[in-house]
C-alpha cells in the first residue's frame, strides 16, 4: 500500500518541522508549506489524502483555504484537521461549519494529533475499520468484538461498546451530548440528551479497573472526552 499523502500547512517553523518529522517517522508522505496560496497550489497539483491546516497562516487564511478545498471537486472529500490558537466556541463552530473534519487547539501534543489523523483515516478507509484500536491501556478489537484493559477482559453492553469505540476513534476530542447522540445512536434518533449521561455512567463502570484512572473526562458546559491514562 502506498504511503498516505499528507499536506501540512503551518506557519510556525519549529512546529512544522516537528510535525513533519513525526509523521514521516510514522510512514506518511509529507509535503509542507506556511503559505495558504501555495497550499492550494500543492493540493491541486497532487491531491493529498489528508490536510493538516493552521488557521493563521501567510497569504490566504486557513479558514479560506478550507473553504476553497471544499468547493473544488478534486479536494471536496479530502479530510481536513484544523490547528488554531483560538479557543472560543464560535471559532471552533466556524471552522467545522466551513468544512473541517476535526479541530485541535494549540498547544497540543504531536501524539494527540497523530491519533486524530489515524482516527480520521480509519473513518474514510473502510479497509482499516477492522484494525484494533488502542488508547492508553484500553484495547478494542472490532472483529472479535472484545475490549481489554490492562490485559483484563471487559464486559460491555452494545450501546456502551459503540460509545467506547466512538470515543477511542477520536482520543482527546471533546464531544457534546448532541454529537454523541448523532455519532452513536444516529441522526434520526429520538433519544433525549440526558440519556447520554446515563450511558456515560454505565460505560465508566464497565471499564473501571482497580487502581486505574477514569479515562472519560467530563468537560463542563461542553461534553465528554476520552484521554489516554
Amino acid at each position: 500500500m502506498s504511503a498516505t499523502k499528507l499536506l501540512l500547512v503551518e506557519d510556525d517553523p519549529a512546529l512544522s518541522e516537528l510535525l513533519e518529522y513525526r509523521f514521516q517517522n510514522e510512514g506518511y508522505d509529507v509535503r509542507s508549506t506556511s503559505d495558504g496560496d501555495e497550499a492550494l497550489m500543492l493540493a491541486s497539483e497532487d491531491v493529498p489524502d489528508l490536510v493538516i491546516l493552521d488557521w493563521m497562516i501567510e497569504g490566504t487564511s486557513g479558514i479560506e483555504v478550507c473553504r476553497r478545498l471544499r468547493r473544488d471537486k478534486q479536494t471536496a472529500h479530502v479530510p481536513i484537521i484544523m490547528l488554531t490558537a483560538r479557543e472560543a466556541e464560535d471559532d471552533r463552530v466556524r471552522g467545522l461549519d466551513t468544512g473541517a473534519d476535526d479541530y485541535l487547539t494549540k498547544p497540543f501534543s504531536p501524539r494527540e494529533l497523530l491519533a486524530r489523523v489515524a482516527a480520521v483515516m480509519r473513518r474514510i478507509r473502510p479497509a482499516l475499520a477492522d484494525e484494533t484500536v488502542e488508547v492508553g491501556d484500553i484495547l478494542l478489537d472490532p472483529v472479535a468484538h472484545k475490549v481489554m484493559r490492562g490485559g483484563q477482559s471487559l464486559q460491555l453492553g452494545p450501546t456502551e461498546y459503540r460509545l467506547l469505540k466512538f470515543f477511542m476513534e477520536s482520543p482527546g476530542r471533546v464531544f457534546s451530548r448532541g454529537q454523541l447522540l448523532d455519532g452513536v445512536w444516529g441522526t434520526g434518533s429520538d433519544i433525549e440528551l440526558r440519556t447520554v449521561d446515563v450511558h456515560i455512567r454505565r460505560l465508566r463502570k464497565a471499564i473501571e479497573v482497580e487502581g486505574a484512572k477514569d479515562p472519560i473526562r467530563t468537560v463542563r458546559s461542553a461534553g465528554y472526552a476520552m484521554e489516554a491514562v
